[in-house]
């Protein structure tokens, strides 16, 4: 029998507060395509159209300003790409059209991705005049022989020297980090977790590389280490960072007490977030309805018509899942009430599903408090599955925004 067509129809959920609110800005230009990278990036070929996407940028968040009338963005990650491509007044000019179109609260983080072959001194002073308060740099290794292996533009002198630089004009930055790369050690990646760890800057994050489709190394897949090897690596790493300090609050993230990213929290807390940009991604809730909205994805067709947006309902029955997926990546887990707060459900939503985490010893839970065991954290993709809802068909729409 077929699936039926189904969207959430008014007074389904029922959402008393709505989440807090952030902003994702995408810049999808670099010098070079990793071979690893399947993020919505593309090859600069010439000078970059910056005052035309800005522009573009501009335009989009004005076509969502009715739908988040009266909400305020708590924090803005300007990702890509390499963002740090544009220049600090392109930055400025963005940022102040931002906040002149929709309330920032004071305190609001701002991060700015930035690759260490893109890294100038000025530049950096600029972004952080701009309004830029936090770095995020993408190392991912020291070792020449790994950086070449991965293809990355930079050396490991050149990752030293940006982080001087970032750490010049920021206070707080995070280094980004991968393992498991082709021909890496245990005692190479204990090398580079050491030597990021030597800046003491405020935030790592440690991601063991994977082949995805639609990728150089997907088609030409590299030798990489085995999966227990990989295993040791990330102990290793988690062992380091904990005797430094560091608090491992989410799968991939290492803080130091006090400097969480706040915009990725409330992507894993299932907050909201305008997506801004050729193929960003946007969730917006509503009283009745939690709704996600894609652009297009190449650059040209978003610089053309950057209102067009492919917009969903999210039915009822993926919202368990949709939350699980984000929330139970937090090592600290989440508060009980939080799904009905966040998905306008009862709590009987989720319940099958963590009985059965409970009776496979992956999940805790407390009378305030879930959470994901040692087990379940190791085996997440089991967790998160459990969650899974029945296939069905999604309905999707094309809308043009004003």
């Amino acid at each position: 029998m077929s699936a039926t067509l189904r969207i959430a129809l008014p007074g389904e959920l029922r959402l008393a507060q709505l989440p807090p609110l952030a902003l994702y800005v995408h810049l999808p230009w670099c010098v070079r395509k990793c071979p690893y990278c399947d993020f919505n990036s593309h090859e600069r070929g010439g000078e970059l159209p910056e005052r035309e996407y800005v522009d573009a940028l501009i335009a989009d968040l004005e076509g969502l300003l009715p739908a988040v009338w009266g909400r305020r963005i708590v924090s803005i990650f300007l990702g890509g790409g390499t963002p740090s491509l544009f220049s600090p007044d392109a930055i400025d000019r963005l940022l102040s059209a931002m906040r002149a179109r929709i309330a920032v609260v004071p305190d609001a983080e701002v991060t700015l991705e930035a690759n260490p072959g893109t890294a100038e001194a000025g530049r950096f002073r600029g972004y952080r005049a701009a309004g830029v308060n936090r770095l995020s740099l993408g190392v991912q290794s020291f070792d020449d022989r790994m950086l070449r292996a991965l293809g990355r533009i930079h050396s490991g002198h050149e990752a030293r020297a940006a982080i001087a630089l970032a750490l010049a004009s920021f206070d707080n930055v995070n280094l980004d980090l991968m393992y498991g790369l082709p021909g890496q050690s245990l005692a190479m990646a204990r090398a580079d977790i050491e030597e990021a760890l030597r800046w003491q800057t405020t935030h790592l994050s440690a991601y063991q590389l994977t082949i995805e489709p639609n990728t150089i190394f997907f088609r030409r897949p590299p030798a990489l280490p085995e999966h227990d090897a990989c295993a040791d690596m990330q102990l290793a790493i988690e062992e380091a960072l904990a005797a430094a300090g560091f608090e491992h609050y989410e799968t991939s993230a290492f803080a130091r007490p006090g400097h969480r990213c706040r915009h990725n929290l409330n992507y894993w807390e299932f907050g909201d977030y305008l997506g801004l940009g050729a193929g960003a991604h946007g969730k917006i809730s509503f009283p009745d309805r939690v709704t996600r909205h894609e652009r297009a994805k190449q650059p040209r067709e978003y610089l053309a018509a950057p209102g067009r947006v492919q917009e969903r309902v999210v039915a009822p029955s993926e919202l368990p899942f949709e939350f699980m997926l984000n929330a139970l990546r937090l090592s600290e887990g989440f508060a009980a009430t939080l799904f009905a707060e966040r998905a306008g459900l009862p709590a009987s939503a989720i319940e099958p599903g963590l009985r059965a985490a409970e009776a496979k010893g992956l999940i805790e839970r407390r009378a305030d408090r879930l959470r994901p065991t040692q087990r379940g954290r190791l085996f997440l993709n089991e967790l998160i599955a459990l969650f899974l809802p029945a296939p069905k068909q999604q309905v999707v729409h094309c809308v043009a925004q004003p």
